[in-house]
């Protein structure tokens, strides 16, 4: 069931991960297949989660190559589907055009740009929310576009949030915005950030995703007290951080009961959920077996898993330490 990751192996970058249906329409679409991706979505129903991810891998592969999402819009100019992908193509565009810099190292061009995109990408959500109602996901995208100009957006923000939560109160791609939204170095706090993943963690049945939200909360805090504009040098010092007995006991917390209803799938959010795990397990020392065995499940995919970039200049770095670690 799980492929094992070999260490000389190079990592396997593509967004789509463990999804290698996924993967195999994506590609199809890009070629011309647009109903490929029309069919796969429908086939998803209401499993949110994995259908928040299969538009996400779209969203961005229309971001970068239209043509085929064109002749669906020709084809089918009132599908809710295509005015979803094209705003996660345009947030796509935006984040490319802004840049992943810290803010002082980012252009006042950039932010003009990535603010001109972001409002773009903010009426198409609003356009496939009008044409399916009932689909948390528009709401999400509209999260991500509040980035570019959040200091006065909090109100739409948190209703925006009400939105989506009344869709589907766990879905994870909705508690992940807030928990980026809310961070220090976007437009909140440290007890803010927390606050948003730890109240939708602790009150998740058991088996939800959004179970190992307060793991992004660590490493978010962990990059902003210990080394915000460094990488390398600065890892000693927020593994430290992650040996805290309180930090373990959390860790530990969210991984029962993120495994509380069996053993987690590996598409949807099942990849990077297990590197957030093998990544807190080797800052904090601990767990090096359980560790082993997330890295086997894990394989070769590391598609972007951006928290290994808070504490190495690449994300390939990062996970080729925490497998070296693990044995």
């Amino acid at each position: 069931m799980f492929g094992l990751f070999r260490k000389s192996s190079r990592p396997d970058t593509d967004a789509s991960q463990a999804d290698l249906e996924l993967r195999a329409v994506r590609d199809r679409a890009l070629a011309g297949d647009w109903a490929a991706a029309r069919d796969l979505i429908g086939a998803t129903g209401r499993d949110w989660e994995l259908r928040g991810r299969r538009l996400s891998v779209l969203g961005v592969a229309a971001g970068q190559s239209p043509q085929w999402l064109d002749a669906w819009e020709a084809a089918a100019p009132g599908d809710p589907t295509v005015a979803i992908l094209r705003a996660d193509a345009l947030m796509d565009q935006a984040g490319r055009a802004r840049g992943y810099a810290s803010a002082s190292n980012t252009s006042e061009e950039q932010f003009r740009e990535f603010d001109r995109l972001s409002t773009l990408a903010a009426r198409q959500s609003q356009r496939a929310v009008d044409l399916n109602p009932d689909d948390p996901y528009p709401w999400v995208t509209r999260l991500a576009s509040m980035l570019a100009d959040g200091h006065r957006q909090h109100g739409e923000f948190h209703a925006a949030m009400t939105e989506s939560v009344k869709r589907d109160p766990y879905n994870f791609e909705t508690h992940l915005m807030a928990v980026t939204f809310l961070c220090q170095k976007w437009y909140g706090s440290h007890e803010l950030m927390f606050e948003a993943a730890r109240e939708p963690a602790a009150a998740a049945p058991a088996g939800s995703s959004v179970a190992m939200l307060p793991l992004l909360a660590h490493f978010e805090y962990a990059l902003r007290e210990y080394g915000f504009d460094t990488r390398k040098e600065s890892l000693s010092a927020k593994a430290n951080y992650f040996h805290r007995p309180e930090v373990i006991g959390e860790i530990e917390a969210c991984a029962a009961k993120w495994r509380g209803a069996g053993e987690p799938r590996l598409i949807g959010r099942g990849i990077t959920l297990r590197h957030w795990l093998a990544l807190a397990n080797f800052l904090a020392g601990h767990d090096r077996e359980g560790t082993r065995a997330l890295v086997a499940q894990i394989g070769p995919y590391l598609g972007s898993t951006a928290t290994y970039g808070y504490f190495w200049m690449r994300q390939s770095e990062g996970f080729r330490a925490v497998a070296n670690w693990a044995g």
